[in-house]
């Protein structure tokens, strides 16, 4: 990957998974060249199917923006951030990510759901 670019910079993606949450939601917004979007597929499928055999590990949906525009979206529930830190920090799943397109940039950030009375259900 030849770049990760935190969705909020003054709280990047190590701090997040300093603490710990449960459930969480993975959210990765990765942007690329077009050029490069079918060897980005073949890294994350690759990727995905690495996440699935992992402990605590709920599901994940990629998208593709509408358009002509070479950005995907990532959303991958996890039991909680320890279970997601140790799929991440695992030294298999970190070998893979220099396979990623050198355009490619990432912007992860985990979340947790919200109650709103009258809305939606955390």
């Amino acid at each position: 990957m030849s770049l990760i670019r935190p969705m909020d910079p003054a709280f990047p993606i190590d701090r997040q998974l300093a603490l710990d949450a449960a459930p969480v939601v993975l959210v990765n917004v990765f942007t690329m060249d077009k050029a490069d979007e079918p060897a980005f597929l073949q890294v994350w499928t690759d990727d995905a199917a690495f996440m699935r055999r992992q402990p605590g590990f709920i599901s994940t949906q990629l998208h593709r923006a509408i358009g002509d525009s070479p950005t995907y979206l990532n959303y991958a529930v996890w039991e909680s951030t320890a279970a997601f830190r140790a799929a991440f920090m695992h030294p298999e799943f970190q070998a893979k990510l220099p396979a990623y397109p050198a355009s490619a940039v990432a912007s992860p950030h985990v979340f947790q759901k919200v109650a709103i009375p009258g809305i939606c259900v955390a």
